[in-house]
């Protein structure tokens, strides 16, 4: 089957445009409610809208594509609940992480740190990247810490859980790309949040409501707030129910690596989106630091003339 990069591609960057603005919305709704109760809410709303998609989907397909999803039922629920427990692991950390007191802007440097994470770990399962690629992750680095950083550099607690939380979206990355060619991807997605949301059921309790009548009562005067809704809801059907689904769609015959210089853009769609929405100003450091990053993305697609090497996907 032929892959159409471009699509995956494009699909891929508004993957990263709608997480770009999703980090405001998990600062504020992790506030709201708690990290974990955030995490699960959104994530089994995420659910809940894939399954009118996937029944409307159902209608749309042949009789063979139909039998081809029934076959291939086992495959389809290890993926989605191995997707399910990495992406519960990784968005629990940066969330706490960001409830601890790591700025958005450093999160989203120290979370996309997975852009050099992915091709390390991709080394020891054998898959190898282009020379160009390698540069593009450099570049795409350090145009992230011009575009993120503000002041001096340093870490606390709150930034270790980041980078943990990084290379828990390597793994993330890693596993849609072994599963994405073998399973539909909306349904895979579905499972992958009602598994992430039950996950985030246990450490909700216990920390958000603190297991605890009085806890419970809190807790629950947490979501009556209007304001809590809007992050939870933005997160739920766009960041989990379409931007994940996009992702595991469009990763879908694209070296890992490229996708998550892809996927970095979130960053810089998340400064553009406080430039034009927000009015607010880019310093000299920051258009620097998107600049670089475009062009590594542009330069690690670049097709090299090189020895022929079993990457990921031939197509």
């Amino acid at each position: 089957m032929k892959v159409n990069k471009t699509r995956n591609s494009i699909m891929l960057a508004i993957t990263a445009l709608i997480w770009g603005i999703a980090f405001v919305a998990q600062s504020e709704g992790g506030d709201a409610v708690g990290p974990y109760s955030f995490n699960c809410v959104r994530s089994l709303i995420g659910g809940m809208v894939l399954l009118p998609v996937i029944g409307f989907m159902d209608k749309k397909k042949r009789n063979s594509e139909k039998k081809a999803i029934k076959q291939n039922k086992r495959t389809l629920y290890i993926g989605g609940t191995a997707c399910g427990v990495v992406l519960f692991l990784a968005s629990s950390f940066q969330q706490v992480g960001m409830y601890l007191g790591t700025s958005a802007g450093k999160a989203g440097f120290l979370t996309a740190c997975y852009i050099l994470l992915v091709p390390l770990i991709g080394l020891f399962m054998g898959k190898r990247c282009g020379w160009n690629i390698w540069i593009g992750v450099l570049l795409t680095l350090t145009g992230l810490y011009l575009l993120c950083m503000k002041g001096s550099f340093s870490l606390q607690l709150s930034d270790g859980l980041m980078l943990i939380s990084a290379l828990m979206f390597a793994f993330h990355i890693l596993v849609v790309d072994y599963f994405s060619p073998k399973a539909d991807g909306v349904r895979m997605s579905c499972i992958q949040f009602i598994v992430c949301g039950l996950l985030s059921v246990i450490p909700m309790i216990f920390s958000d409501i603190r297991h605890s009548a009085g806890g419970l009562d809190a807790w629950l005067g947490a979501f009556q707030s209007f304001d809590a809704w809007i992050p939870i809801l933005y997160a739920g059907i766009m960041s989990c129910g379409v931007a994940y689904t996009f992702q595991i769609i469009g990763q879908n015959g694209l070296n890992p690596t490229v996708a998550s210089l892809i996927m970095s853009l979130e960053s810089v769609f998340s400064v553009l989106a406080g430039w034009l929405i927000l009015d607010q100003s880019l310093s000299q450091k920051e258009i620097m630091g998107c600049v670089l990053i475009f062009t590594a993305i542009i330069f690690a697609q670049i097709p090299m003339k090189q020895r022929r090497v079993e990457n990921y996907v031939d197509i």
